[in-house]
């Protein structure tokens, strides 16, 4: 692996880390909604959810992110993908890489809604009764496996670098994390930022228990995919939602096994 895409993998670590540990801190201080009975709680409930999103991370190390590269690699070298049609300067190379990677999550996002099967491992993320920034990591894993899969042709279709996917994931990532952190803005800051990124504001509504709110909101980085394709839904930051889902709020449904298992379940 080239060292400068070996150092941006490295800071795309480093850098989830750091949100988390600041999102972690912030929420401690000053949480949006008071989730937790205490602190054993809150520290079981993010345990559970960080060992499983170790485990997804550690997957797509070992498995995925080589392949991902020599997806790149061979669309490159075989001047393959959209953004290969016309000559493009590096800079407008760079921004449509990630504008066709983010409207794929969006889309792969919202398969997950209206495909049942998908929707048997997706639920795993949406179970979660208490939401906060270590949401962001609770996927089931036969979800990654096969978005990561499906990865590796929207990279050859796109024509995106190497380092370019690497990038799209590490600003991705940090916005999600950010987005299901059980924090809130000032109303001004939030009128502007939701304009562009997904806040957590907008992202609460999708995590809400009726339907018609978990059946929106899909955007991941950029926030303008769901007003575009009709799927935006607005809130009152100051109304309450019920996170979860109606019949998983059980402990044996929310521990690592229950999760993993949940595809089984009716």
């Amino acid at each position: 692996m080239e060292p400068a895409l070996d150092l941006l993998q490295q800071t795309q670590a480093g850098a989830a880390l750091a949100v988390l540990a600041l999102l972690l801190v912030v929420e401690g201080v000053h949480p949006f909604v008071e989730h937790f009975a205490g602190g054993r709680q809150r520290g079981r409930h993010a345990v559970r959810n960080l060992m499983l999103g170790g485990l997804n991370a550690g997957l797509v190390a070992v498995l995925f992110a080589g392949l991902w590269v020599v997806a790149a690699e061979w669309a490159r070298a075989n001047g393959f993908g959209l953004l290969r049609l016309v000559d493009l300067p590096a800079w407008a190379h760079v921004v449509g890489a990630v504008l066709l990677l983010d409207a794929w999550t969006y889309a792969w996002h919202r398969l997950n809604h209206v495909v049942p099967f998908l929707w048997r491992f997706h639920r795993v993320h949406h179970s979660d009764t208490f939401m906060d920034v270590t949401t962001a990591s609770r996927f089931h894993t036969g979800e990654i496996v096969v978005s990561s899969l499906l990865r590796v042709g929207v990279i050859v279709a796109a024509g995106a670098t190497a380092w370019e996917v690497v990038l799209y994931e590490t600003l991705m990532f940090e916005v999600v994390q950010f987005h299901h952190a059980n924090v809130g803005l000032p109303a001004r800051v939030e009128a502007v930022l939701n304009k562009v990124i997904v806040t957590p504001a907008i992202h609460k509504v999708h995590h809400s228990r009726w339907q018609p709110e978990t059946d929106s909101n899909y955007s991941a980085l950029f926030s303008w995919w769901d007003r575009l394709f009709g799927s935006f839904r607005w809130r009152d930051p100051a109304e309450p939602a019920a996170f979860g889902l109606d019949g998983f709020d059980g402990d044996d449904r929310q521990s690592v096994t229950g999760m993993l298992r949940t595809p089984l379940d009716e």
